[in-house]
């Protein structure tokens, strides 16, 4: 099953869509992508120059890491794009969900959700990020071995159920916590990327697994969405929240929209924070100076720091950009085109697609210094450029809960390095593929050499 481009090839052919030099259609080159997504845009890059062309199932996707040009798409008028890999990924988010929509229907979707991971609501959450730390971690004891990303994957889950159910029953909440792991673990790359791997196959193989996962989701969502509404609940989270809230017309979204957009919250939600997590206790204990410096930071503030306090402060903050700056958890950013664009000295036609290199931005010397190295004192006191540093998106579709990611990265990493002494025993920790996201190979073993407080 091969998706259909929008671009004819007539089009293609034509003056007035001259597309940059670049890679046609390879079996290979979908592999490739997956494997190392940095590595594969650097190839590109310097077979085609910048801004290149990938020939894709979906169409052309010119794609760039130049300063100037993501600058252009970052700042162009937001009507000119829709999102890029909708065909592609839109069974898995939602089809209806603010990331796959555009135009009209993404403001007024995006205007709806986001309040709730926003201002005094989402610092509302501070308390639960840290006792999610807590419970999660109250297995380890000196010389406890494991996977730490085992661990932050349960803090992000724990927090998200929380944050979009506002389910605080520990039955209640465990049992959503496994639906929801069920169904992102369900989500993998053959899938993901390879449309006719999505068959029924006597019921098994990833396709089966996947639908399976899903249905035990909706029976969730669904379920949650008309409690909700026979019981009239209110609260803080983000179901409560979403379902009243109201469009300027006076209309509500539909329950079929609510599930979209509940589906992107858990889905990306907790997945990208706890690879970033994930990633942060890697290099903060490949240096254990570091560590030292971060946990004297905190601590300075007292034992019952205000979570505000702890995530305003400059190290931390400068820990957590840095690590998101070294491993972006999504590697590109894709936009299908709505109408001709002009990248450069290309004018691009309705349907092509333009894309972000992410994975590339942010190891551009002409972005940082060493750009290979984890050097997290390079934001102290100064902020990323801005058209350097993209590992939430940009522009109008910059993703929603940015702030919200950050704001638990900081809290969990500071509760953490507060509670334990860790070691780490794998030191040259790789990037492999989980699904969109890139995360640690081996999920970072540590040992816990002692306990404070």
């Amino acid at each position: 099953m091969m998706l259909k481009s929008t671009v004819s090839p007539t089009m293609i052919a034509s003056e007035a869509a001259a597309f940059p030099p670049g890679m046609r259609p390879s079996f290979l080159q979908t592999p490739r992508f997956i494997r190392d997504p940095g590595g594969f845009f650097q190839d590109l890059y310097r077979r085609y120059g910048d801004p290149c062309t990938l020939w894709s199932s979906l169409g052309p996707l010119v794609l760039t890491g130049e300063p100037e040009l993501v600058k252009a798409i970052f700042t162009a008028d937001p009507d000119t794009f829709e999102p890029w890999p909708v065909a592609l990924l839109g069974v898995f988010f939602g089809e209806r969900s603010v990331i796959m929509s555009a135009g009209d229907r993404h403001r007024r979707d995006r205007k709806l959700l986001t309040p709730p991971f926003n201002g005094a609501r989402m610092r509302a959450y501070g308390r639960i990020i840290v006792d999610a730390t807590r419970e999660a971690t109250r297995g380890w004891r000196t010389g406890w071995e494991g996977r730490v990303h085992d661990t932050t994957t349960a803090i992000s889950l724990d927090v998200i159920v929380r944050a979009v159910f506002g389910i605080e029953e520990p039955g209640a909440r465990g049992r959503a916590m496994t639906i929801v792991k069920t169904d992102v673990e369900s989500m993998v790359p053959s899938i993901m990327f390879f449309p006719a791997l999505r068959r029924a196959l006597l019921g098994v193989g990833p396709w089966s697994r996947f639908v399976r996962a899903r249905s035990g989701l909706d029976e969730l969502l669904y379920g949650e969405i008309r409690s909700r509404r026979a019981h009239g609940a209110s609260g803080e989270d983000s179901l409560s929240l979403i379902r009243a809230a109201r469009y300027d017309d006076g209309s509500a979204m539909s329950e079929a929209e609510v599930r979209d957009q509940l589906i992107t919250l858990l889905a990306a939600g907790h997945e990208t924070t706890a690879t970033a997590l994930a990633w942060a206790l890697y290099w903060t204990h490949r240096y254990p100076a570091l560590a030292g410096e971060l946990r004297a930071e905190i601590l300075a503030l007292g034992a019952d720091a205000e979570p505000d306090a702890i995530a305003g402060l400059p190290l931390l903050d400068a820990v957590c950009v840095e690590t998101l700056r070294l491993h972006p958890i999504v590697p590109d950013v894709g936009r299908r085109l709505r109408a001709p664009f002009t990248l450069g000295r290309y004018t691009l036609p309705t349907g092509a697609g333009v894309g972000v290199t992410t994975a590339t931005v942010h190891v551009d010397p002409r972005n940082y210094s060493q750009p290979r190295e984890f050097i997290a004192r390079r934001f102290l006191g100064t902020k990323p450029p801005m058209f350097g540093y993209t590992p939430f998106g940009g522009g109008a579709r910059r993703c929603l809960g940015a702030a919200f990611a950050m704001y638990e990265m900081k809290l969990v990493l500071a509760t953490l390095l507060t509670s334990f002494e860790l070691e780490l025993l794998d030191r040259n920790v790789v990037a492999f593929r989980r699904n969109i996201t890139m995360g640690p190979k081996g999920g970072v073993r540590v040992r816990v050499t002692g306990r404070r407080g």
